[in-house]
């Protein structure tokens, strides 16, 4: 047995551990131990009173003070210098509590084989001896730190590992002359230092063994070794605390030749590792990855010290290392060996989507939409209503999404709406003929949504029953159908998007993948409807507020990134309106400004959105019954509203009330923005359509009442349950059934659709160049012209912009247009047809007034086209379907060139709004780990009364 042994105990308080309880814990083992001790040192890290008292009244036979940053190397390495006598020193912390026979047994595996250069415990948790914390350190190839055992319950399997590559620090049994020679790495951080002490020592001939019956327990305080993950700042702490460790043995272990192509890769492989870890859905290492290769990539002289340290002690070749590393099969084996079974044994049972009714349930909607929609099998583009035809080449339907000049406005130059980009996506998915993929999103709609409403129905019931219902009640939503039969596409996306983000949000507390996929959700859906912002900002407020209160911040970034690729999108145009103070312009309805038809803005028309019905029509109720009494159709929607209400008294009170704050939430919208109008339609304003706040509050009228279907009713009951059900769904039905057959009976305002909007000779010179300007004069039968201009060769859902819709105070441009339409229809400018041909508008269209049309704007009408035909610079092209075509006959210039810091800006927010979605879709892209956990956790959200029973 070694003559002397010397124990160096580190103490560093940091204002959260008990350190002064841990202390006294630790210095009552050591007095315990049947080998006694023959030297302790005690080396205190910042000025804690409590602390240094018991350090001070302790057998220790010096107490050494250091400022509150020193690590553990540096700390252990003050104190070397008290080490006199001793042969072997016995590395201690603050949380590090010896059993009994701990030092006994490591002292005498050190006697027993001289060729050891230190021997290692076994680290048990302190709360509970039977997990293992440490008991051997290896790494792979490529230098990164694996734990032999770290984790698992002791069952003795591992006693039998006694050689190994390294070893925790904490609680190490030292050689003197090994610790004098070799010592701490301080470059290391706090990370690794026990694996790099043990390779090291390995290359100067010694070894390493294991003593698993010596068992130190540790709490992990981080003053030794690397602190217990316990919330996210720690793990945080670790992750850049063994990056750092990794890249600088890294460039220590590298052949001489290598090292500076590993030096030069440093950052290069920095930017890899970020995407790894936004794969892996672990985003919060991103900084601290970035923080330890810079680190590494600027501490040169510390890795050329600890080289010349290994130089200067280096015995034997490191092929003797070879063996004792892991390997990736192995590596594989050990982080694959994850039982699928969570806290408590649970494990996810089959969604049941065949067996479970869904399958059928959107078979039934396919039907059903082809029985609906018949007329759209053989359209190959739809017009009428808010629809307007797409361009006929993707590359347009890109450029109308990005920032730059826009294909409406005589000048305009700004950014594009971020539902411009969801058009692009459609279009994209027929390259061929953009514009029938509306076609194929209206003869999908329905069966879209019945699967959207059943997968929605997942987070809140088991019941297949209850999930069809579900599908039945989301697909017949009054709001749905009145979009898909006027011609709203924004309006009948959000539909459609809203029970997916529902299902990916609800869960986005639990996983990165759940909360990537819910920010672009959430993205899009704002996008097509800006009017529910202030409703997503209020839901996503109350849903932090939840987490910080009752859940202690757990899962509070995932909740926060939720809004960023939204915020993201949003940016350019927000602060657009800010230098031109159209700040209410940004909650307009995206697409073409369409005055059509909505319930009105005094009492009656409230109440029937709160029926969830948005146009005075009652739905289509009123055309079907003009004579007849319609005072009941309202009370459709009162057994889904009544089982709403009647969530929150159920045992799974939370999740209701939380489904009734969503209902709530969305009826307020609609009730705000019924009659407000921030946009304009030649000379009319156009109100915000309130049915995107309906479909919210129709998402959570239908998930809270299935919650009341599933909590409130014994599991005894199925009957009264399904006739529950059955009356929900029958009653969604009825009130559909208008709007269901007004196609068939010729009141739906959709029908086929042109391949443009402007004359057919306008459309074939523009159909290839973008930068054919047409100006459009357009009566109004209030009196006075609307002039506006097109270019390219059609008005498109993608290109219309609303920083020109949404304008209250005219640019120069404007007053340029309207300078020029009101001589073009005097006599009064003989050169305004030059001055159309400069800003390169080579067509002048004569548009109809809106029917019925009124006897001033037939006046004006004859009056503009008499001016006209009297230009000698006009050419007359003729009457068309789409209005009277003149030609201009002067040289017309190009269109002028866009600004070349348009350009820049362009690049600019394109690069940062895709870097944001490609983070977004990496997060949200799922990997093994991702749905091990998922099978870990209950795809019902909230507390389970059929769980819990």
């Amino acid at each position: 047995m070694p003559a002397r042994v010397h124990a160096l105990l580190v103490v560093r308080p940091d204002g959260r551990t008990p350190a002064a309880f841990h202390l006294r814990r630790t210095l009552a083992a050591l007095t315990e131990q049947t080998r006694r001790l023959d030297a302790l040192t005690i080396v205190v890290c910042g000025a804690d009173a409590n602390v240094y008292q018991v350090a001070a009244t302790s057998q220790a036979e010096s107490v050494i003070t250091a400022p509150a940053s020193t690590r553990y190397a540096d700390a252990a390495r003050m104190a070397t210098a008290r080490i006199r006598d001793a042969d072997a020193v016995w590395l201690l912390a603050q949380d590090t509590a010896p059993e009994p026979e701990a030092l006994a047994r490591l002292a005498g595996s050190l006697e027993l084989s001289p060729s050891v250069a230190f021997v290692a415990p076994k680290l048990v948790r302190w709360d509970d001896r039977t997990q293992i914390v440490s008991l051997g350190v290896s790494m792979t190839r490529y230098g990164r730190a694996v734990g032999l055992a770290d984790g698992d319950f002791d069952q003795g399997q591992h006693d039998v590992v006694e050689d190994v590559l390294g070893a925790d620090v904490r609680g190490m049994l030292v050689r003197a002359q090994v610790w004098r020679d070799l010592g701490l790495d301080r470059a290391l951080l706090g990370a690794d230092e026990g694996l790099d002490l043990g390779v090291r020592a390995r290359l100067a001939g010694g070894r390493i063994a294991l003593v698993p019956r010596a068992l130190v327990a540790v709490s992990g305080d981080g003053v030794a070794g690397l602190p217990a993950p316990q919330n996210a700042a720690r793990r945080r702490r670790i992750g850049f605390a063994v990056r750092t460790a990794q890249l600088h043995r890294r460039l220590v272990y590298a052949n001489p030749i290598a090292v500076v192509f590993h030096w030069l890769a440093v950052l290069p492989l920095a930017v890899w590792r970020t995407v790894v870890h936004l794969v892996r859905k672990e985003p919060g290492l991103i900084v601290p990855e970035w923080g330890a290769a810079f680190i590494a990539w600027l501490r040169v002289g510390a890795v050329f010290r600890a080289r010349r340290r290994i130089a200067a002690h280096r015995s034997v070749p490191w092929s003797r290392l070879a063996p004792l590393r892991v390997s990736q099969a192995r590596l594989r084996e050990r982080l694959d060996d994850e039982p699928d079974e969570g806290i408590g044994g649970y494990r996810r049972g089959e969604l049941r989507f065949f067996a479970g009714g869904g399958a059928w349930l959107v078979l039934a909607a396919i039907v059903a939409s082809a029985a609906v929609f018949t007329p759209l099998l053989a359209w190959s583009a739809l017009g009428g209503g808010g629809l307007e035809p797409l361009r006929s080449a993707v590359v347009g339907l890109w450029a109308d999404a990005a920032y730059g000049q826009r294909a409406v406005g005589l000048d305009t130059v700004g950014p594009a709406d971020p539902f411009s980009a969801i058009i692009a996506i459609l279009g994209t998915l027929s390259p061929w003929q953009p514009s029938r993929a509306i076609v194929v999103l209206w003869l999908a709609a329905l069966p879209l949504a019945a699967l959207g409403g059943w997968f929605a129905a997942v987070r809140v019931t088991e019941r297949s029953g209850l999930r069809i219902t579900a599908g039945i009640v989301w697909a017949l939503a009054p709001t749905f159908l009145i979009a898909l039969t006027q011609g709203r596409p924004a309006a009948v996306l959000v539909h459609l998007l809203l029970p997916w983000l529902f299902f990916a949000a609800s869960v986005a507390h639990r996983s990165w993948s759940a909360a990537g996929g819910a920010s672009l959700l959430l993205a899009a859906v704002l996008a097509c409807a800006p009017s529910l912002a202030p409703a997503a900002a209020v839901l996503l407020a109350v849903a932090i507020i939840v987490a910080v209160v009752a859940r202690a911040g757990l899962g509070l970034s995932r909740l926060i990134w939720l809004a960023v690729p939204s915020v993201a999108l949003a940016t350019p145009l927000a602060v657009h309106a800010v230098r031109t103070g159209d700040g209410w312009g940004l909650l307009a309805d995206p697409g073409p400004a369409w005055n059509g038809p909505q319930v009105a803005a005094d009492v009656g028309g409230r109440a029937l959105l709160a029926a969830g019905i948005p146009t005075s029509d009652l739905a289509g109720w009123a055309t079907i019954l003009p004579d007849g009494p319609t005072w009941w159709v309202p009370l459709l929607a009162a057994p889904l509203a009544l089982l709403a209400l009647m969530a929150p008294l159920t045992q799974r009170w939370a999740v209701g009330a939380a489904l009734l704050l969503v209902t709530a939430v969305g009826i307020a919208t609609a009730f705000a923005a019924v009659g407000v109008s921030v946009a304009f339609a030649q000379s009319l304003p156009v109100a915000l359509w309130p049915g995107n706040g309906l479909s919210l509050a129709w998402l959570g009228a239908t998930m809270g009442a299935l919650v009341a279907l599933d909590a409130g009713l014994a599991p005894r009951v199925e009957a009264i349950r399904a006739a529950g059900a059955f009356l929900v769904a029958v009653a969604v039905a009825a009130l559909a059934a208008p709007s269901a057959t007004a196609l068939a009976r010729g009141t739906a305002l959709i029908e086929v659709g042109g391949v443009s909007t402007l004359p057919a000779y306008v459309a074939a010179e523009g159909r290839d160049d973008p930068d054919v300007g047409t100006m459009v004069l357009t009566p109004q039968n209030g009196g006075g012209v609307s002039a506006r201009v097109v270019w390219g060769g059609s008005e498109t859902l993608g290109g219309q912009a609303t920083i020109v819709t949404t304008r209250t105070i005219p640019s120069a441009a404007d007053v340029e247009a309207a300078e020029i339409a009101a001589d073009l229809m005097t006599s009064t400018d003989d050169d305004v047809v030059g001055r159309l041909a400069s800003h390169g508008i080579r067509f002048v269209l004569l548009a109809p007034a809106v029917a019925p049309e009124s006897d001033a704007a037939r006046t004006l009408k004859l009056t503009a086209a008499t001016s006209l035909n009297q230009r000698a610079d006009l050419d007359a092209v003729g009457d068309t379907t789409k209005g009277s075509l003149w030609r201009v006959t002067v040289d017309v210039a190009d269109r002028a060139a866009e600004p070349t810091t348009a350009r820049t800006t362009a690049g600019l927010i394109a690069a940062g709004q895709l870097a944001v979605v490609a983070i977004a879709l990496l997060l949200a892209f799922p990997t093994a780990a991702s749905r091990r956990v998922a099978r870990r956790t209950p795809r019902v959200v909230g507390p389970h009364w059929q769980e819990r029973r």
